[in-house]
């Protein structure tokens, strides 16, 4: 039985041509509850209430599929997802996804293995480590049609991290609240040296509080040259920025 919470998400959704069926409502309600349980022994979000998680956390994660056409992506890899955002509700949406989450915490990691049992996700790979260091092994570079990142780190470092897991004519997508104009323009020389080239960029606010959200969609343009990404913690110490 939804109640009013749930149906507003649920008619949002469809207004985008999403349609959630009784399970999948239920496991964002798992997804719900667990977060707000283990948010009381970890530091996952400082959302908490509940219609603000639907909105703020799951409705802007879905949003990416607003503006990619998700039956066309059969893997998608999630950078720096923390609790688990944006994948896990896009995985929820579209179970056919298969998703790859990395996350440099393990205590995040541990919150999401048990998130997935708990709400019966299949196809889910969870992996602690760095983004700098699995983009060079085989499987996980260059191997996915869409790459994303939620609030992570600005574009010229985003790139570094993102890019070289997205193969070639797959979509990077950076996932940002204001106006990403600036950061776009600095980034510029990493686009460049990493072949992706910025197709578009998707202006939205999110429902009842209008806040600005933006989503750079990035085509991959070639592989990754070998000498990147580079080694683990020079990406944010040393941009690649054009001096």
């Amino acid at each position: 039985m939804t109640d009013v919470i749930q149906q507003q998400f649920q008619e949002r959704l469809a207004g985008h041509g999403i349609h959630l069926e009784d399970r999948q409502l239920e496991q964002f309600e798992i997804y719900f509850r667990e977060l707000v349980d283990w948010n009381e022994k970890m530091n996952l979000t400082g959302i908490t209430e509940r219609e603000a998680v639907y909105t703020k956390h799951f409705y802007d994660s879905i949003s990416l599929a607003f503006y990619i056409g998700m039956a066309q992506v059969s893997n998608l890899a999630d950078i720096g997802s923390g609790a688990g955002f944006p994948g896990i509700p896009l995985k929820i949406c579209f179970p056919h996804l298969r998703l790859t989450i990395i996350d440099s915490l393990q205590k995040r990691i541990n919150f999401l293995q048990h998130l997935c049992e708990s709400a019966g996700l299949q196809q889910v790979e969870l992996i602690h480590g760095r983004a700098e260091e699995l983009g060079h092994k085989p499987g996980y570079r260059d191997s996915y049609d869409l790459v994303t990142a939620r609030a992570v780190a600005k574009l010229a470092v985003l790139n570094e991290f993102c890019l070289p897991f997205t193969h070639k004519g797959g979509t990077f997508a950076a996932m940002k609240g204001s106006d990403p104009g600036e950061e776009l323009q600095e980034a510029a020389f990493s686009l460049k040296e990493l072949n992706g080239k910025v197709r578009e960029v998707q202006a939205f606010q999110l429902p009842v509080e209008e806040s600005a959200r933006h989503i750079i969609l990035i085509d991959k343009t070639g592989d990754t040259p070998r000498k990147y990404p580079r080694k683990s913690g020079t990406p944010l110490k040393m941009p690649l920025i054009k001096n």
